[in-house]
């Protein structure tokens, strides 16, 4: 069985091609910004045909930058692309590449592939947090997704860290993602994401707005573990020691709850594992985690 899975993000977009459980083809190209949708759509369609000519497709996975409506399998909104509210993505896979398809957020969808395949495996409930562009957050409990009433489960991107703090995209203000994601970091220092990690001193600043959205995580859900995915994991142990020792000090003094912070082991294919596992027939109702062999 070969799957098409394909990961949207804001700055950059990636497609694999899956045969069983085993990635054989991946590319990833920036997003343009000035081409939006059509430009994507047209991109992903002549990279799944040149593709399929020798790799036959049977379905496809999409995990997608933004909020997702899953139950009417429709972009809700994407905050740092516009062009995307409402669209079905999953019917324009159909009509243009005669694929059934599945969608849901990217943060959902990473949070199955390092659930099945990844960090999180055996740990349950797990909360996956994709730390890049934007923030998102999706819940794994006994191998299933926990959408909540909405399917907006697990979007801690938008939980107000500091009410006084700076306009978000949104349109509320002192958002998590506002103050801890790639973008906003860029363009409120200068400097890359990826820089301003490499300086001890940034870190330790920044550190204390990330433990305040992971301690109302940990707090609420209780998680066996929290797995951080996204670009800016890749700060390894120059972000996730001082982010450790900041969960310590601002975590509730009687609270036994633990502190288990971990980089997604599945690295930048985090998502395209999950969109494997949301794809598989058998899983899309209520999309298991499937038993590994």
């Amino acid at each position: 069985m070969n799957t098409l899975a394909l990961d949207i993000g804001g700055t950059k977009f990636t497609v694999a091609a899956f045969t069983g459980d085993g990635m054989v083809r991946r590319l990833s190209e920036a997003t343009d910004r000035e081409g939006g949708r059509e430009w994507l759509l047209g991109r992903i369609a002549a990279i799944a045909r040149e593709w399929a000519r020798t790799l036959p497709f049977d379905r496809c996975g999409i995990g997608f930058g933004g909020p997702v409506d899953f139950p009417n399998q429709k972009v809700a909104l994407s905050t740092h692309v516009g062009g995307w509210q409402d669209f079905d993505f999953p019917a324009w896979v159909r009509s243009s590449l005669g694929l059934r398809a599945v969608m849901d957020n990217d943060a959902n969808v990473g949070a199955l592939g390092e659930a099945a395949y990844g960090a999180g495996h055996g740990a349950s409930p797990l909360f996956y947090m994709t730390l890049s562009t934007g923030i998102g957050g999706g819940i794994v409990h006994e191998g299933r997704v926990w959408r909540g009433a909405d399917s907006y489960a697990g979007e801690i991107g938008h939980l107000t860290i500091r009410p006084d703090g700076p306009d978000c995209l949104c349109g509320s203000n002192g958002c998590f993602e506002r103050l801890c994601c790639g973008l906003w970091l860029e363009r409120d220092h200068g400097r890359s994401a990826r820089e301003l990690l490499q300086d001890p001193e940034f870190v330790a600043r920044y550190v204390r707005d990330l433990a305040l959205g992971l301690k109302a995580c940990i707090m609420l859900l209780n998680p066996a573990r929290i797995v951080i995915g996204g670009g800016m994991s890749k700060a390894g142990d120059a972000l996730f020691v001082p982010l450790r020792k900041e969960l310590r000090r601002q975590i509730t003094e009687w609270s036994r709850a633990r502190i288990d912070v971990v980089p997604a082991s599945l690295g930048d294919d985090s998502v395209l594992y999950g969109a494997l596992v949301l794809a598989r027939e058998d899983d899309w109702e209520p999309h298991r985690v499937p038993r590994l062999r």
